[in-house]
């Protein structure tokens, strides 16, 4: 009989863990787009913003510099521009678990966007208006762990230049700072 018990405990311990993996996974359906965005819709913007820059014939002289080093100057068509601003639109706030993580700051010309949980990876975005088109957007990232250290500051003005420096610090290897500029003209036909 001794294997008889242990066998339905067993099938208890097994019948009481599913029963609590299946409750814990019950959650409603939140999706990002479901409901009215609290923050200024960052990742949508880019996107519509990367499909119009898309169809206009446009040259980026685009300047790339690695620490102290010389800059290098290229022109070139982008071909790609969500893949382009990427960065930008992976800062967006907009994740329903972040609804009450930033403050919001109204002013004259811009809203400011201020992290009040230090683990989040968008410290500061300030969208700068004049009426109600966007002139520039300004964001600060922040990322810290064991391992290494990341601050970037990204600047974007629509149809005019957008900005990316970066300065990572990593553990036993030291620093690296990535600057990346580009200004925005229309191509020559």
């Amino acid at each position: 009989m001794y294997w008889y018990n242990f066998l339905q405990h067993k099938v208890e311990l097994c019948c009481g863990l599913l029963c609590i993996v299946v409750l814990a996974s019950c959650r409603p359906n939140v999706r990002e787009g479901s409901a009215a965005k609290r923050y200024f819709d960052l990742k949508t913007f880019i996107n519509a913003d990367s499909a119009r820059l898309n169809k206009l014939p446009l040259t980026v002289v685009k300047t790339v510099r690695h620490n102290n080093d010389v800059a290098q100057t290229k022109e070139l068509q982008i071909k790609n521009w969500g893949q382009e601003l990427a960065p930008f639109s992976a800062s967006d706030i907009n994740k329903p678990a972040w609804k009450d993580s930033y403050s919001i700051i109204n002013k004259a010309d811009s809203v400011v966007y201020a992290a009040l949980e230090d683990d989040l990876v968008t410290r500061r975005m300030v969208i700068y208006r004049a009426g109600e088109k966007v002139k520039r957007i300004k964001i600060n990232n922040y990322t810290k762990n064991l391992l290494y250290q990341t601050v970037e500051q990204l600047d974007y003005y629509p149809d005019s230049l957008y900005s990316i420096d970066k300065l990572q610090k990593v553990r036993f290897l030291g620093s690296n700072r990535y600057t990346i500029t580009g200004k925005i003209k229309q191509a020559l036909k």
